[in-house]
């Protein structure tokens, strides 16, 4: 599973999105975009890499490439570039040097592709369900993993694990290691399935050296231009063995490791995907609805960015140049999703059809 709400157990127990019968089916006509609303100015940020999860067990994960200046997409391109499917559930993506990283979870592989051709340059096995890769340096990477109490390093150079960070008080079958920020020699790193906490780790020692509770499962991270962690919490869900509680959105000073503000939200809300802009000074995040605040906001906005409407919104992402708002509509886990693209502010400038599930983004600038 790559997102992290519990309002089905049994998708945590599987790990990943399973196909639910919902009968909705939204495989209408685009809606035509006013002429009005097209950018003005255009190309400055890249392209953008999307990551279609697919179905749990159906080995149907797929990468859209979109370009933001002619606004043309590209699907199935992995398949396309190297003659093979992706796998089982496409988790993330990071681009560290010449090469973008794509984690999938249940196929327990990190591929390393070139950016351009989107031809494999190399691989990462036997991990166990891996989430996120993080760069320490050009010799030394982290992965993440699911329902294992260790961060696997990585030797980018020769694609093999070198070593495991032990998590500590984390049970090897139910706890995770997610998302990765760093911020001076440290790494600091969002604990989530059954786990209620940040855990801070020296890049130089490969040691956790600390860890700050935050409220039940904590789900996305993410660093401000003030030094500032970011994080939502879901909650748990009811029933769970865990605990059920409001989610909440938490401030965490980088330097002391302290929290500095939680915001609680309303029992059942459904909050995750916690981004920042290119600037990192707003700060994004679904909690149905699509919700920005400046960093130095006193409080929540009262009103959201962008409403929901008839859209199950799954992934989230800001443009690092012009600030464009990118979505992922899942629509039902089970027929093509859809991307819409909204200025900075909120002016729809395009919409796309990609793959099954579409969750993760990530922005490439040679």
């Amino acid at each position: 599973m790559k997102k992290h709400t519990f309002q089905y157990a049994l998708l945590l127990m599987l790990a990943c999105i399973i196909p639910v019968a919902t009968g909705c089916s939204r495989n209408d006509d685009p809606i035509k975009i006013p002429e009005e609303n097209l950018p003005s100015t255009e190309g400055d940020d890249g392209t953008l890499f999307i990551l279609n999860e697919g179905n749990f067990q159906y080995s149907n994960a797929t990468l859209s490439v979109y370009n933001p200046e002619n606004r043309e997409v590209n699907n199935e391109a992995f398949i396309k570039a190297n003659g093979m499917k992706l796998g089982d559930v496409a988790q993330s993506m990071t681009i560290y040097g010449d090469k973008g990283w794509i984690v999938v979870n249940n196929s327990n592989v990190v591929f390393a592709i070139d950016p351009v051709t989107l031809k494999e340059k190399g691989r990462i096995e036997n991990l166990t369900f891996p989430r996120y890769i993080h760069f320490v340096s050009e010799n030394k990477a982290y992965v993440t993993q699911l329902w294992d109490n260790r961060i696997a390093i990585i030797d980018p150079k020769t694609y093999q694990i070198t070593g495991h960070i032990e998590v500590p008080d984390m049970k090897p079958g139910s706890g995770s290691t997610e998302q990765m920020v760093a911020y001076g020699d440290y790494v600091f790193c969002n604990c989530w399935s059954y786990q209620n906490r940040i855990i801070k780790i020296d890049s130089r020692s490969d040691k956790v050296v600390a860890s700050l509770e935050v409220g039940i499962q904590p789900n996305s991270l993410a660093l401000d231009c003030n030094g500032k962690l970011w994080t939502v919490t879901d909650g748990g869900y009811e029933g769970s063995p865990f605990g059920y509680e409001a989610p909440a959105l938490v401030k965490i000073d980088a330097e002391t490791f302290t929290i500095e503000k939680k915001f609680s939200f309303s029992l059942g809300d459904t909050c995750s995907e916690i981004c920042m802009n290119g600037e990192k000074d707003m700060l994004y995040w679904i909690n149905d609805d699509i919700w920005s605040m400046d960093v130095t906001s006193p409080e929540p906005p009262a009103t959201p960015f962008l409403k929901a409407g008839n859209t199950l919104y799954y992934g989230l992402t800001v443009a690092p140049y012009s600030g464009d708002v990118y979505v992922a509509d899942a629509i039902d886990h089970q027929q093509s999703g859809r991307i819409y693209r909204y200025s900075r502010d909120g002016k729809l400038i395009d919409q796309f059809n990609v793959g099954i599930s579409p969750g993760a983004f990530c922005w490439y600038k040679p």
